[in-house]
């Protein structure tokens, strides 16, 4: 059973300005709520079908609440169209200090959670350890953010800041991805630098243009091309496999 109480106190973590607030973000699924076990994070809550599903997981003398309820009342918790068989929240850990070597992934105000999520995984699958996002880009604690990570959300740090303040007090090379800029795959790529993505439906902003060292492009190889864009995540996986294969 899951109170009243509890119910509108984890619903209202689906507003960043609760989360924000008490320090807390909402998983969901065994999948992921099993890989936040497993990291640093502490837990909080754990409402699940079947429990004994995290039990190689759980940490001991845990003092997080541990409950097993039925699928009523894990619909009531969701945030998914579908509802999980758990659903469980966690602390939010404290913000990284931002490094400057490397590789680094900036997001120019992407707004919709599957596409972080999703960005989240690639620098996760990628190795590029801190991922930087402007102030306008969706919240990385966004509980279908969270759900879309798969968890890797707990080996990336995600960091949000004011871009033209982070990017003119970095040395690297800031690469951008621009429609006119020079054919990725002919171009020879750094290991230490800079990729900022832009928003889905505007691209980089003109702000943050100007601080761009290096344009590149995705080419088009249909023989129409009348496709406009790539999504944003899609565009992010080939410019992070390019960079890594050198």
């Amino acid at each position: 059973m899951v109170s009243k109480n509890t119910i509108k106190r984890i619903t209202s973590l689906g507003q960043k300005k609760y989360r924000q607030r008490e320090r807390i973000f909402v998983a969901e699924g065994i999948k992921v709520i099993n890989e936040l076990l497993l990291s640093d994070l502490e837990l909080v809550e754990l409402y699940a079908e079947d429990v004994s599903a995290f039990a190689k997981a759980l940490p001991n003398n845990n003092l997080a609440v541990v409950a097993q309820v039925n699928a009523v009342a894990l619909k009531k918790i969701t945030f998914l169209k579908t509802a999980q068989k758990a659903v469980a929240t966690f602390k939010m850990p404290k913000t990284a200090h931002i490094d400057r070597y490397g590789l680094t992934l900036v997001l120019d105000d992407v707004r919709d959670p599957g596409n972080l999520g999703t960005i989240i995984r690639l620098c996760d699958w990628f190795g590029i350890k801190q991922l930087v996002c402007s102030i306008g880009t969706v919240d990385c604690y966004n509980p279908k953010v969270v759900q879309a990570t798969m968890g890797s959300l707990t080996r990336v740090d995600v960091i949000y800041a004011n871009l033209e303040e982070y990017l003119k007090n970095d040395t690297r090379k800031v690469f951008g991805t621009f429609m006119d800029g020079t054919n990725i795959y002919g171009t020879s790529l750094p290991t230490e630098g800079i990729i900022i993505m832009g928003n889905e439906a505007n691209g980089i902003s003109q702000e943050i243009e100007t601080l761009v060292s290096d344009r590149l492009a995705i080419p088009r190889f249909g023989e129409v091309q009348a496709t406009e864009s790539l999504n944003v995540a899609t565009a992010t996986a080939i410019c992070l496999s390019e960079f890594k294969r050198g």
